[in-house]
């Protein structure tokens, strides 16, 4: 039966969550896990936990745990990435000298400074995974949880030859507040959603052929509605398509959100995740505290649950027995959505079953909703450059394009606060080497001097012209 490698098992939330819905599919009897952690501390915790869940509820399984990444690889029929390399520390590097220079994130982990550091952080690490894969499982699916999910992806769909996927659960949740919104069950929704991780839209609700835009657009309109998800219900309403992004997330991936105490005050101030002031750096922050001193899986049930809303237990089910499986998967953009770069990652509808993963074209997106995704795009191409190439001035340009950035900072400001970061995370980015941000000090301009004589631009000269002559 299949061997799955989970690279950093250490999770102890997510990994918890995927083993139970690996061992939940029957599909999957027999299978072998082999779960790798770069150290014990948390790896003992999860082989010791999933051992009780197999031996509790009689599966037919194989746990195996190991510290050497090419161990777990060896043979390997699926490998499920589930990394957060430099931990908590990068991330408060990600998250708090942002935050010095006035660029106020919510999640960190997407967009932004703190989500083009992830991604260079894990960019090199999902590299290496890949170049061991070549070479002791080189027909195995690669299965990405690492975030940021399109940066990485992009990263991964320049290595040919690789099977891979990024999966994210943006759809899945979101389809459970549109059927709340509507009255219906989501399994009654008919939809077709495409776009970019975390800023997918839904180009098509329906309900037996009956379109629920209307409907869902009434909703918005009210405020009992609209607070609930103001950031979302704002680009819903000015641009037509809803999108599968919350208003944590999506509060900073655009620039009219956060770049205000104002904006803040109006558009983030709800509690959970509603789009606060470092709210997923802290609930990591104090859950990593909590985890230092107690081990909650020795508590945890060890009893099957159902299975969850992410799409990993089903692939492979699909994989295995050959029932095709439809998802909406984190794709190289060839060619299936024709106003996105090629190369690019893109979110699509897609089908799975014994043959592998089949995309499907969606062809263009609203002209709207493909500007806003290319706002995103553009810091997710340089920043994978960046991350690749090891290059100091692609990381600096990468977050000059983030919208929120730029929106709150001069280039000179975010030339510094680039360079603050990199020397803060320069163990955890070994492709950058003893490289540096080049220094771009403030030009001094004396109060008397004079600008160097250059020849005028003839068209400048005669709109002058007709200026002054509208003047008088």
């Amino acid at each position: 039966m299949a061997k799955v490698a989970i690279i950093g098992a250490g999770s102890l939330v997510f990994c918890k969550t995927l083993m139970n819905d690996f061992l939940a599919t029957p599909a999957l009897k027999g299978s072998e896990y082999s779960l790798m952690a770069l150290t014990n501390t948390r790896l003992d915790k999860m082989h010791a936990f999933v051992q009780r869940m197999v031996g509790d509820n009689g599966i037919d399984a194989t746990i195996t745990k190991t510290t050497d990444r090419r161990e777990a690889l060896k043979d390997a029929d699926y490998v499920v990435v589930m990394i957060q390399t430099g931990g908590v520390d990068a991330f408060s590097v990600d998250y708090q000298i942002p935050m010095k220079y006035g660029v106020d994130q919510c999640i960190g982990d997407t967009m932004g400074p703190g989500g083009v550091f992830r991604a260079a952080r894990h960019i090199w690490a999902l590299m290496e995974i890949a170049e061991d894969m070549r070479e002791l499982c080189p027909n195995a699916l690669l299965l990405n949880y690492a975030n940021p999910m399109a940066m990485c992806c992009w990263a991964l769909g320049t290595l040919e030859g690789l099977r891979f996927v990024g999966l994210c659960h943006g759809v899945q949740t979101t389809m459970d507040l549109i059927a709340s919104y509507t009255g219906y069950q989501k399994e009654e929704i008919d939809f077709v959603a495409a776009g970019i991780n975390h800023m997918s839209w839904f180009l098509k609700l329906e309900k037996d052929g009956q379109d629920l835009y209307p409907q869902l657009r009434e909703c918005f309109e009210q405020p009992e509605y609209y607070v609930n998800e103001k950031v979302r219900g704002e680009v819903f309403r000015h641009f037509g398509y809803f999108m599968t992004e919350s208003t944590g997330h999506l509060s900073e991936y655009l620039p009219y959100f956060r770049k205000s105490q104002e904006a803040l005050d109006t558009y983030c101030d709800e509690p959970d995740f509603g789009g606060e002031t470092g709210a997923y750096y802290k609930y990591c922050a104090d859950l990593a505290e909590k985890f230092s001193y107690t081990d909650p899986l020795s508590i945890e049930t060890s009893e099957l649950q159902p299975r969850s809303a992410e799409y990993a237990s089903h692939i492979l089910e699909a994989h295995e027995t050959g029932v095709p499986f439809k998802l909406i998967a984190n794709v190289r953009n060839d060619g299936y959505i024709t106003n996105l770069p090629d190369g690019a990652c893109v979110e699509v509808p897609t089908y799975v079953d014994r043959q592998g993963l089949h995309p499907t074209t969606v062809g263009d997106l609203p002209p709207q909703c493909a500007a806003l995704n290319m706002t995103n795009i553009n810091v997710q191409g340089i920043a994978v450059k960046a991350s690749l190439e090891g290059d100091t001035e692609a990381l600096v340009q990468a977050i000059a394009l983030d919208p929120l950035t730029a929106a709150k900072l001069t280039l000179r400001e975010i030339r510094e606060m680039t360079s603050e970061m990199l020397e803060a995370q320069r163990e955890w980015l070994p492709q950058f080497g003893s490289r540096t941000v080049r220094s771009t000090p403030a030009i001094q301009i004396p109060a008397d001097v004079k600008p160097v004589e250059v020849p005028l631009d003839p068209a400048l000269v005669i709109a002058h012209r007709f200026v002054k002559l509208a003047e008088a």
